[in-house]
């Protein structure tokens, strides 16, 4: 039984919209974040005197906030993935699932 409820759900044309979307958002997201970390590091190699300096008057400098906007920017990045995966992601597996018990296909 179980078998035939995968098959179903690999020769649905639904299943591989669903690989193809969370494929294509994955490595979307995946080039953002190493462009901004390599990024962040290649900044630090060749230019190290912009991160250096100091901003305004005081002892923070736009290194140490770029650091940490990196961190705040991937937590943003990752909400956006759960979002979509709980609600576009989500739907799409259920009604995979949904058919493939149900015995038909699309």
């Amino acid at each position: 039984m179980a078998k035939d409820i995968y098959a179903h759900i690999r020769n649905n044309p639904k299943f591989d919209e669903l690989v193809t979307k969370r494929r294509r958002f994955a490595m979307v997201l995946s080039a953002i974040v190493l462009t901004m970390f390599y990024g962040f590091i290649m900044q630090v190699a060749f230019f190290p005197e912009v991160i250096a300096r100091p901003i305004g008057s005081g002892q923070l400098t736009y290194g140490v906030v770029a650091g940490f906007s990196q961190f705040s920017f991937f937590v943003l990045l990752t909400w956006l993935y759960v979002r979509r995966a709980n609600t576009e992601f989500d739907r799409l597996n259920e009604v995979l699932i949904d058919e493939a018990i149900a015995g038909g296909q699309v």
